[in-house]
Protein backbone atom coordinates (compact mmCIF):
# COMPACT_ATOMS: atom_id res chain seq x y z
CA UNK A 1 0.00 0.00 0.00
CA UNK A 2 1.25 3.65 -0.77
CA UNK A 3 2.00 6.01 1.66
CA UNK A 4 -1.19 8.30 0.10
CA UNK A 5 -3.21 4.86 0.45
CA UNK A 6 -2.27 4.46 3.59
CA UNK A 7 -3.20 7.93 4.89
CA UNK A 8 -6.89 7.35 3.37
CA UNK A 9 -7.29 4.42 5.06
CA UNK A 10 -6.68 5.80 8.18
CA UNK A 11 -8.96 8.48 7.92
CA UNK A 12 -11.53 6.42 7.26
CA UNK A 13 -13.39 5.48 10.67
CA UNK A 14 -14.93 1.48 11.01
CA UNK A 15 -17.41 1.45 12.73
CA UNK A 16 -19.36 -2.24 13.92
CA UNK A 17 -23.09 -1.96 15.29
CA UNK A 18 -23.87 -5.23 17.07
CA UNK A 19 -27.49 -5.90 18.26
CA UNK A 20 -29.92 -8.80 17.82
CA UNK A 21 -32.58 -9.55 15.19
CA UNK A 22 -35.23 -6.62 15.24
CA UNK A 23 -32.90 -4.36 16.85
CA UNK A 24 -32.84 -1.72 14.25
CA UNK A 25 -29.37 -2.38 12.87
CA UNK A 26 -30.12 -1.47 9.33
CA UNK A 27 -32.77 1.06 9.91
CA UNK A 28 -29.86 3.07 12.13
CA UNK A 29 -27.13 2.27 9.78
CA UNK A 30 -28.97 4.02 6.82
CA UNK A 31 -29.50 7.16 8.83
CA UNK A 32 -26.09 7.13 9.52
CA UNK A 33 -25.07 7.12 5.80
CA UNK A 34 -27.79 9.73 5.10
CA UNK A 35 -26.08 12.10 7.79
CA UNK A 36 -21.96 11.74 7.41
CA UNK A 37 -21.74 9.74 4.14
CA UNK A 38 -20.79 6.61 5.69
CA UNK A 39 -20.93 3.55 3.96
CA UNK A 40 -23.28 0.39 4.92
CA UNK A 41 -21.00 -3.18 4.29
CA UNK A 42 -22.91 -6.18 5.02
CA UNK A 43 -21.93 -9.74 4.65
CA UNK A 44 -24.76 -10.87 2.65
CA UNK A 45 -24.90 -7.68 0.20
CA UNK A 46 -21.10 -8.55 -0.08
CA UNK A 47 -21.52 -11.98 -0.77
CA UNK A 48 -23.87 -11.84 -3.55
CA UNK A 49 -21.92 -9.06 -4.90
CA UNK A 50 -18.99 -11.04 -4.83
CA UNK A 51 -20.44 -13.65 -6.55
CA UNK A 52 -22.59 -11.74 -9.39
CA UNK A 53 -19.20 -10.17 -10.09
CA UNK A 54 -17.43 -13.65 -10.39
CA UNK A 55 -14.38 -12.58 -8.53
CA UNK A 56 -12.09 -15.38 -7.47
CA UNK A 57 -13.41 -14.96 -3.86
CA UNK A 58 -16.86 -14.84 -5.00
CA UNK A 59 -16.59 -18.03 -7.13
CA UNK A 60 -15.32 -19.71 -3.89
CA UNK A 61 -17.59 -18.56 -1.90
CA UNK A 62 -20.69 -19.84 -4.61
CA UNK A 63 -19.14 -23.10 -4.52
CA UNK A 64 -19.62 -23.25 -0.55
CA UNK A 65 -23.03 -22.01 -1.03
CA UNK A 66 -24.12 -24.84 -4.12
CA UNK A 67 -22.78 -27.51 -1.96
CA UNK A 68 -24.78 -26.50 1.21
CA UNK A 69 -22.44 -25.37 3.19
CA UNK A 70 -21.67 -21.93 5.43
CA UNK A 71 -18.74 -19.80 3.54
CA UNK A 72 -15.56 -20.05 5.72
CA UNK A 73 -14.24 -16.94 7.56
CA UNK A 74 -11.57 -17.03 5.22
CA UNK A 75 -13.13 -16.08 2.40
CA UNK A 76 -15.60 -13.64 3.91
CA UNK A 77 -12.35 -11.89 4.92
CA UNK A 78 -11.17 -12.41 1.10
CA UNK A 79 -14.87 -10.81 -0.30
CA UNK A 80 -14.27 -7.95 2.40
CA UNK A 81 -10.50 -7.33 1.87
CA UNK A 82 -11.61 -6.61 -2.38
CA UNK A 83 -14.39 -4.04 -1.07
CA UNK A 84 -12.25 -2.13 0.98
CA UNK A 85 -9.77 -1.81 -2.03
CA UNK A 86 -12.55 -0.48 -3.89
CA UNK A 87 -10.96 3.28 -2.83
CA UNK A 88 -14.98 4.78 -2.25
CA UNK A 89 -15.00 4.12 1.58
CA UNK A 90 -13.09 7.40 2.93
CA UNK A 91 -16.08 8.95 4.68
CA UNK A 92 -16.51 5.83 7.06
CA UNK A 93 -17.36 2.13 7.02
CA UNK A 94 -20.24 0.41 9.07
CA UNK A 95 -19.89 -2.87 9.47
CA UNK A 96 -23.58 -5.03 9.55
CA UNK A 97 -23.21 -8.34 9.95
CA UNK A 98 -19.87 -9.59 10.70
CA UNK A 99 -17.70 -10.11 12.40
CA UNK A 100 -20.24 -12.78 14.84
CA UNK A 101 -17.70 -14.37 16.48
CA UNK A 102 -14.25 -13.54 18.27
CA UNK A 103 -12.17 -15.37 15.79
CA UNK A 104 -13.88 -13.35 13.01
CA UNK A 105 -13.46 -10.31 15.01
CA UNK A 106 -9.29 -11.29 15.44
CA UNK A 107 -9.34 -11.82 11.52
CA UNK A 108 -10.55 -8.58 10.80
CA UNK A 109 -8.21 -6.70 12.68
CA UNK A 110 -5.59 -8.13 10.88
CA UNK A 111 -7.40 -7.25 7.68
CA UNK A 112 -7.75 -3.89 9.05
CA UNK A 113 -4.31 -3.47 10.18
CA UNK A 114 -2.78 -4.21 7.05
CA UNK A 115 -4.59 -1.42 5.76
CA UNK A 116 -3.39 1.21 8.46
CA UNK A 117 -6.68 0.90 9.82
CA UNK A 118 -8.44 -0.37 12.87
CA UNK A 119 -12.13 -0.58 14.70
CA UNK A 120 -12.72 2.99 15.87
CA UNK A 121 -15.82 1.84 18.12
CA UNK A 122 -18.55 -0.85 18.49
CA UNK A 123 -21.73 0.06 19.20
CA UNK A 124 -24.28 -2.63 21.05
CA UNK A 125 -27.93 -1.96 20.64
CA UNK A 126 -29.05 -2.74 23.64
CA UNK A 127 -32.60 -4.24 23.57
CA UNK A 128 -35.28 -5.88 25.59
CA UNK A 129 -35.61 -9.50 24.96
CA UNK A 130 -39.55 -10.14 25.40
CA UNK A 131 -39.84 -6.85 23.89
CA UNK A 132 -37.76 -8.30 21.07
CA UNK A 133 -39.90 -10.97 20.30
CA UNK A 134 -43.31 -8.87 20.44
CA UNK A 135 -41.56 -6.49 18.18
CA UNK A 136 -40.27 -8.94 15.48
CA UNK A 137 -43.23 -11.34 15.41
CA UNK A 138 -46.16 -8.50 14.92
CA UNK A 139 -44.10 -7.68 11.43
CA UNK A 140 -45.10 -8.23 8.30
CA UNK A 141 -44.58 -6.73 4.50
CA UNK A 142 -46.39 -6.08 1.48
CA UNK A 143 -45.67 -8.66 -1.19
CA UNK A 144 -46.20 -6.38 -3.97
CA UNK A 145 -44.03 -3.91 -2.79
CA UNK A 146 -42.24 -4.82 0.22
CA UNK A 147 -43.45 -1.23 2.55
CA UNK A 148 -42.68 -2.82 6.17
CA UNK A 149 -45.90 -2.89 8.61
CA UNK A 150 -46.27 -4.34 12.13
CA UNK A 151 -49.21 -5.31 14.25
CA UNK A 152 -49.14 -2.79 16.86
CA UNK A 153 -46.73 0.25 15.81
CA UNK A 154 -47.43 0.43 12.02
CA UNK A 155 -50.85 -0.96 10.74
CA UNK A 156 -51.47 -0.05 7.33
CA UNK A 157 -54.36 2.49 7.37
CA UNK A 158 -56.64 0.69 5.45
CA UNK A 159 -56.72 -2.85 7.41
CA UNK A 160 -55.25 -5.09 4.42
CA UNK A 161 -53.66 -2.41 1.77
CA UNK A 162 -50.75 -1.44 1.67
CA UNK A 163 -50.52 2.58 2.26
CA UNK A 164 -47.60 2.84 -0.14
CA UNK A 165 -48.59 0.75 -3.41
CA UNK A 166 -52.48 -0.52 -2.90
CA UNK A 167 -51.90 -3.77 -2.93
CA UNK A 168 -53.64 -6.44 -0.93
CA UNK A 169 -51.27 -9.48 -0.38
CA UNK A 170 -49.06 -9.49 2.81
CA UNK A 171 -46.74 -11.83 4.29
CA UNK A 172 -44.43 -12.55 7.19
CA UNK A 173 -41.38 -14.29 7.41
CA UNK A 174 -41.53 -17.83 8.31
CA UNK A 175 -38.83 -17.46 11.24
CA UNK A 176 -40.35 -14.01 12.71
CA UNK A 177 -42.74 -16.74 15.12
CA UNK A 178 -42.84 -15.94 18.50
CA UNK A 179 -41.30 -19.39 19.37
CA UNK A 180 -38.51 -19.09 16.57
CA UNK A 181 -37.55 -15.50 17.30
CA UNK A 182 -36.78 -16.38 20.88
CA UNK A 183 -34.38 -18.77 19.57
CA UNK A 184 -32.59 -16.91 17.39
CA UNK A 185 -32.03 -14.04 20.45
CA UNK A 186 -30.70 -16.48 22.49
CA UNK A 187 -28.44 -17.90 19.35
CA UNK A 188 -27.35 -14.21 19.25
CA UNK A 189 -26.46 -14.09 22.90
CA UNK A 190 -24.75 -17.03 22.78
CA UNK A 191 -22.64 -16.28 19.61
CA UNK A 192 -21.75 -12.85 20.58
CA UNK A 193 -20.98 -13.19 23.81
CA UNK A 194 -17.00 -13.82 23.37
CA UNK A 195 -17.27 -10.97 20.57
CA UNK A 196 -18.58 -8.35 23.29
CA UNK A 197 -15.53 -9.75 25.70
CA UNK A 198 -13.29 -9.18 22.73
CA UNK A 199 -13.66 -5.54 21.84
CA UNK A 200 -14.32 -4.85 25.34
CA UNK A 201 -11.28 -5.78 26.73
CA UNK A 202 -9.91 -3.02 23.80
CA UNK A 203 -11.73 -0.41 25.22
CA UNK A 204 -13.91 -0.01 22.37
CA UNK A 205 -16.97 -1.40 23.29
CA UNK A 206 -20.07 1.22 23.80
CA UNK A 207 -23.94 0.65 24.58
CA UNK A 208 -26.90 2.53 23.62
CA UNK A 209 -30.40 1.98 24.75
CA UNK A 210 -32.04 1.03 21.79
CA UNK A 211 -35.74 0.57 23.00
CA UNK A 212 -37.04 4.10 22.19
CA UNK A 213 -38.34 5.92 19.16
CA UNK A 214 -36.12 5.26 16.30
CA UNK A 215 -35.43 9.62 16.13
CA UNK A 216 -33.95 9.10 19.29
CA UNK A 217 -32.36 6.36 19.00
CA UNK A 218 -30.66 8.02 16.08
CA UNK A 219 -29.45 11.05 17.58
CA UNK A 220 -27.81 9.12 21.05
CA UNK A 221 -26.25 6.84 17.92
CA UNK A 222 -25.11 10.22 16.38
CA UNK A 223 -23.72 11.87 18.66
CA UNK A 224 -21.25 8.76 19.70
CA UNK A 225 -20.49 8.65 15.91
CA UNK A 226 -19.38 12.23 15.23
CA UNK A 227 -16.18 12.07 17.43
CA UNK A 228 -15.08 8.93 15.79
CA UNK A 229 -15.34 10.49 12.27
CA UNK A 230 -13.30 13.95 13.69
CA UNK A 231 -10.79 11.44 15.42
CA UNK A 232 -12.08 13.27 18.26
Amino acid sequence: MSGADTAVATRAPVLILLGPPGAGKGTQARMLENEFGMVQLSTGDLLRAAVAEGTEAGRQAKAVMDSGHLVSDEIVIAILRDRLGQGDLGTGIILDGFPRTAAQAAALDRLLAERGQEVGAVISLEVDDAAMVDRISGRYTCAACGEGYHDSFKPPRTEGTCDACGGTGMKRRADDRADKVATRLAAYHAETAPLIDHYRRQGKLKGLPAMGRIEEIAASLRAMVAPLRTGR
